[in-house]
């Protein structure tokens, strides 16, 4: 099958394309965000391939997968044609939550595909046939050795994104555990900053880190804390959103008071075989629901159907 995407989010997009269809990434002058075209940090395929968006008239596609609503009007301009198509929904609801409605809740002719159990359950889907697909990772190996007794975090645009990332309870935690914060624009924060390391650096240092500590109030679900767990890390997280689905009770400590989890996380610094258990227990979890297999699988059955 031939597939149109935008490159919109690089980590779902790592997985998305290492499926066994041939995917076309827009590409325009500067790469900007209607056309990045290939990542430039991520290993992809040859199989997905970008192609200069006035020479997507001649490409033979079969359907289209939407990530933002722009993007409806951007693929019948460049495309000269209707196709079918599928909206990938990343994000959870924003403004007057839980009455936010989707922008494609008021029509029936796109299916609506949430990353998440909980994003699907507070959007106002509207007519919309809706599906959910978890997120899948490639497996980067039980790397951790947990041998610095110290947290680690993933967060891009920790001060502008503070209340979301929930970076503004890092002070918190900080007191109890040294941070290391990985992502962009994470220069200056007074912990141990690592700005925007390639994906194969980040989870090397990550998997020495003790524990892994997911502070969001409000996301989807951190690809970068699958990830963490995937590498064996036990985790630290508020119980919001879709992470209480994600972590289960043997793999780390949820919860919706800050002094709890500074707590654990102070218990998982200072006792390694504690943290190893339940890094054992975070990767098989990670693995049986959110491995690439089944993601890619997910997604060849909506495609047959579509």
């Amino acid at each position: 099958m031939r597939i149109l995407l935008w490159h919109v989010h690089g980590s779902w997009t790592d997985a998305f394309v290492r499926g066994g269809h041939d995917y076309v990434l827009p590409l325009l002058p500067g790469r900007g965000p209607d056309g990045r075209g290939r990542a430039r940090t991520y290993d992809w395929p040859a199989n997905a391939r970008e192609v200069p968006w006035d020479r997507l008239r001649g490409e033979p596609l079969d359907v289209v997968v939407y990530q933002r609503p722009e993007e409806l009007e951007l693929a019948r301009d460049w495309l000269g044609r209707d196709l079918p198509g599928v909206y990938v929904e990343h994000n959870t609801p924003a403004g007057d939550v839980p009455r936010t409605r989707h922008p494609l809740a008021g029509r029936d002719d796109i299916t609506l595909v949430h990353v998440t159990h909980f994003n699907e359950l507070f959007y106002d889907n509207g007519r919309a046939p809706t599906r959910v697909i978890e997120h899948g990772v490639p497996d980067p190996g039980p790397l951790y050795t947990g041998e610095l007794p110290r947290a680690g975090v993933v967060v891009n645009e920790p001060v502008r994104r503070a209340r979301v990332a929930g970076t503004d309870l890092l002070p918190r935690f900080a007191a109890e555990v040294p941070l290391d914060v990985f992502g962009m624009r994470v220069t200056g924060l007074p912990y141990g900053t690592y700005e925007d390391p390639p994906r194969h650096v980040m989870h090397a240092e990550l998997a020495r880190r003790r524990v892994y500590l997911h502070p969001y109030r409000w996301t989807s679900l951190g690809l970068a804390l699958v990830e963490a767990m995937t590498l064996g890390m036990p985790v630290v997280a508020l119980a919001a959103t879709e992470a209480v689905e994600a972590v289960p009770p043997e793999a780390g400590v949820l919860s919706t008071r800050v002094d709890t989890l500074v707590r654990a996380l102070g218990e998982f610094a200072g006792d390694p075989e504690h943290a190893a258990r339940a890094g054992k227990a975070a990767r098989a979890a990670a693995l049986a629901r959110y491995g690439l297999d089944r993601f890619l699988a997910d997604w060849d059955r909506l495609f047959d159907q579509v």
